[in-house]
């Protein structure tokens, strides 16, 4: 089962960010966000999407609206994609390089964005001298590698890099989320669970214990305040898993397991179910609700997605 979670309710208002965006990016966060966009319509812009806790905006004149508790770090990752460090390139460059060579621990999850399918975090550690053997397989962060490379990689991976899951199922998920308990709480409670298994069993030495951050440091600890272990001394960063071979084979791993996991909820519903969160999904989900009823959704899927209220609304008994 799960972690125990309580019902917490969250502190802090939900933050505002507005950033413009050149052209260029304007395609990029058309094809980040395609199965996330709301199907309403808002006057002078591209799209609306929701992503987890944050809600964008995109505007035909560039301009970018993030609202949502992790506004900021999405905004962050926006800018740095679209050019907009103020950090020197060559001082960002040997800021990178410290992350990359070294030995480190780091944590990365998938399966938040799919409507059916588990969330599994991982954690992992590299050491200094695995790096050239995780570099020889081709290590990458998942989004950007194709499944077939990764149910080949990741086998020949864990014979050598050590980790740390954690699986949670559709069926938690659903027990567990509520207005007090938002992905990024799960989220949350899960890297910190597998940071610390693997921090105090193989007690390793590292230089860094990295997570890809989803949320501010504060925010972060504040989502955890209630776990009876908490490891600490983390770093946080966007886009992580580009700059550290502990977060990117964590990553792999990660989806790896997911693949394994979804393979086996293909099987027990007997329909080949689709990844993500798009119409597709919404097309394959009526003919579930046919076939075993509402209650079925709330087990193989996650509840809160905007795609249930699509999928109930075009059923007919």
């Amino acid at each position: 089962m799960f972690l125990t979670i309580h019902a917490i309710l969250l502190l802090g208002d939900m933050m505002n960010e507005v950033i413009k965006i050149q052209e260029k990016t304007k395609q990029k966060m058309l094809d980040y966000y395609k199965d996330k966009i709301k199907d309403k319509k808002i006057p002078y812009a591209v799209f609306q999407a929701v992503d987890e806790d944050t809600t964008i905006t995109l505007y035909e004149s560039g301009k970018v609206m993030f609202q949502g508790k992790s506004a900021d770090v999405d905004a962050m990752m926006w800018k740095e994609i679209d050019g907009q460090s103020k950090i020197d390139p060559k001082k960002q460059q040997e800021e990178e390089k410290k992350y990359y060579h070294c030995s480190s621990v780091g944590s990365d999850e998938v399966g938040t964005g799919d409507y059916f399918g588990p969330i599994v975090v991982t954690a992992t550690y590299v050491s200094k001298e695995n790096i050239g053997f995780v570099e020889s397989l081709g290590i990458k962060d998942s989004k950007k590698a194709t499944d077939e490379m990764i149910l080949k990689i990741v086998p020949q991976l864990v014979k050598k890099i050590p980790y740390r899951s954690l699986i949670l199922t559709n069926q938690e998920y659903n027990e567990k989320y509520s207005h007090d308990i938002n992905m990024n709480k799960i989220k949350a409670i899960m890297h910190n669970k597998v940071l610390y298994q693997i921090m105090n069993e193989l007690q390793p030495e590292v230089d860094y214990i990295i997570v890809d951050e989803f949320a501010k440091e504060a925010r972060y600890y504040d989502y955890i305040k209630d776990a009876k272990n908490i490891q600490k001394g983390i770093t946080f960063m966007t886009k992580a898993e580009d700059k550290n071979l502990a977060v990117a084979a964590a990553s792999m791993i990660s989806r790896y397991i997911f693949l394994k996991e979804f393979d086996k909820l293909c099987d027990q519903v007997k329909l080949p179910l689709p990844k993500g969160a798009g119409k597709d999904v919404d097309a394959i989900g009526e003919e579930l609700v046919d076939i075993y009823g509402e209650e079925k959704l709330k087990e193989v899927a996650k509840y809160n997605f905007k795609n249930t209220q699509r999928i109930l609304k075009t059923i007919i008994f």
